[in-house]
């Protein structure tokens, strides 16, 4: 059940289900990980919301889109539509034949390495994100929530409090600098550039898909619709090349 942006599920689940029976439901949501957190050493599905372990997964790789950017299953699309056109000759495919899964992985590899620097640049403030500068609001209260009032309601005692507040909002605010940045930038862009990262293809798991999908059809403008690929690719995926994917076929197998 598509639920549209990660920002607004808990609206979706209580439009789905109702306010009061989401705690009970059984459910998993699967997204994205995005930038949201670095990908593990062990292939497995993601936890990046603390709040709901229990029931919030992501990708292992960055999004849907880079388990489909597969050689072999481009070679295999692109096959079958030849296929479908010998079959019937009104078929508008007009591509040609696959250029094979050798040229599909260097069309792959060489958007990726398009897109270096670019990638380096996105982690980097992905870090600045997680230092919970960008994420953090000062608050109007220093009580649990709205409604309650604290136990001193003396001004100096306020401000106190206020003043603790402000300080706290600084020193997340303060993280967020330039410094940090070209820090983080530095150390993705050393990461980067190492022989087994593009050797070992973790440029699909580290680099955006939707990046790389464009950067593909900017590269070979007169290649194939990756849009209309993905659509036929999504029913032709062999999840049991992916860890994190079986884990998740086991896990709603459980529910």
């Amino acid at each position: 059940m598509p639920a549209g942006s990660k920002f607004t599920f808990s609206v979706f689940a209580q439009g789905y289900f109702s306010p009061d029976e989401v705690g009970s439901q059984q459910y998993i949501v699967f997204r994205d990980r995005d930038f949201d957190v670095c990908p593990t050493e062990d292939i497995r599905l993601i936890k990046p919301i603390k709040s709901q372990e229990d029931k919030v997964f992501a990708t292992h790789r960055a999004c849907v889109e880079n388990y489909l950017l597969d050689p072999n299953l481009i070679h295999n699309y692109w096959l079958s539509k030849i296929v479908e056109k010998q079959d019937n000759p009104s078929s508008k495919w007009g591509h040609g034949n696959s250029p094979g899964v050798e040229n599909i992985t260097e069309w792959i590899e060489k958007s990726a390495r398009d897109l270096q620097e670019y990638q380096a640049v996105r982690w980097a403030l992905a870090d600045l994100l997680q230092m919970g500068g960008s994420r953090v609001q000062l608050k109007t209260t220093w009580t649990d929530g709205s409604g309650k009032i604290p136990f001193s309601l003396e001004l100096q005692d306020c401000k106190s409090q206020a003043q603790d507040l402000i300080n706290q909002f600084i020193q997340s605010v303060e993280a967020v600098n330039q410094g940090n940045f070209e820090a983080s930038l530095a150390k993705y862009q050393s990461q980067f550039t190492q022989v087994d990262f593009w050797h070992n293809q973790d440029y699909l798991i580290w680099f955006h898909g939707k990046d790389i999908q464009k950067m593909m059809q900017k590269n070979r403008s007169n290649y194939i619709s990756l849009n209309t690929f993905f659509d036929w690719a999504i029913a032709h995926l062999d999840i049991g090349q992916y860890p994190d994917l079986i884990e998740l076929h086991t896990r709603i197998e459980q529910l």
